[in-house]
């Protein structure tokens, strides 16, 4: 299933992170890991935030994908299914036919 995750990590963490290099390490992981279709960096709220969409084969796969960041930028992560456009026209068009 095509996911999004986001997180918004801590900038007292990250700055650290940066600092000792575990920052773009962590990233690099995780993205080794992922295989991400697309991946964004950013400010949201004021912290340093990613989103990331990629294939989750199986949600048993979380823990390990996201632990680094939750113990060492403290982040807020959340995850969600997305689709592209030509998904959404493929559930609009199932959903109009259901309902006819």
């Amino acid at each position: 299933m095509r996911v999004m995750l986001r997180a918004h990590m801590d900038t007292a963490a990250t700055n650290q992170g940066i600092a000792n290099g575990a920052l773009p390490q962590a990233m690099q992981k995780l993205m080794e890991k992922v295989k991400p279709e697309a991946a964004y960096f950013g400010l949201h709220e004021g912290v340093r935030s990613a989103w990331i969409v990629f294939d989750l084969q199986d949600s048993s796969q979380l823990p390990l994908l996201l632990e680094d960041l939750f113990l060492q930028f403290h982040a807020e992560i959340e995850v969600a299914p997305v689709m592209d456009a030509e998904g959404l026209a493929k559930g609009l068009s199932a959903l109009a036919s259901a309902t006819s």
